[in-house]
């Protein structure tokens, strides 16, 4: 993780990172702006459209914390600048999807349909291509908490191995396995 950290990030134009006395790490882009607190023992200097993150000893606790908070700021100001996407395939006969503003309605064989709210920081659309299996895009600038929403809806219908059904990212491979004629001899 030192390795990580020891390389600076490098600001592009119209991103600005702010760092108050609480260690507290504001960065505005023309996406938002994005907050993270820091460890009090991790330095953090912006130094001529770069950020440096730097840490007080060689401890191992230190060299992971350091690695940690420069992928974390790297992640702000990618996400402030270009966003993150992550794209679900519901894979199953009959599962579909569809969202009324910031509801996701997800019909995934169960004898109900599962109504998913989601936060305002996040744009979801669901679409189903003719022909294709249903497509949920999460899309947004903060890449903790679409990762979060994507594990979140992928667990409410976790692919299972025989047949491949359930929610999976999309170019995601899972490793199938045969079936009882398998152990017949």
């Amino acid at each position: 993780m030192s390795r990580i950290g020891k390389k600076p990030i490098n600001l592009p134009a119209g991103v600005t990172v702010d760092v108050a006395t609480d260690n507290v790490v504001t960065v505005k882009g023309p996406k938002g702006t994005l907050t993270q607190d820091v460890n009090p023992d991790i330095a953090i200097s912006v130094e001529d459209n770069q950020v440096v993150v730097t840490r007080p000893t060689e401890s191992k606790r230190h060299k992971s914390l350091h690695g940690l908070y420069r992928s974390l700021i790297n992640n702000m100001v990618v996400g402030v600048v270009e966003g993150y996407k992550k794209e679900l395939e519901l894979v199953g006969v009959g599962y579909k999807a569809a969202n009324q503003g910031q509801v996701l309605e997800l019909s995934l064989g169960y004898s109900h349909s599962i109504f998913f709210a989601l936060p305002e920081e996040i744009k979801v659309t669901a679409e189903t291509p003719k022909g294709k299996n249903p497509l949920v895009t999460l899309e947004g600038i903060d890449k903790e908490l679409i990762g979060q929403l994507a594990a979140k809806i992928k667990s409410l219908r976790k692919v299972e191995p025989y047949k491949g059904k359930g929610i999976r990212f999309v170019g995601e491979i899972v490793r199938r396995k045969a079936g009882k004629t398998a152990a017949k001899k």
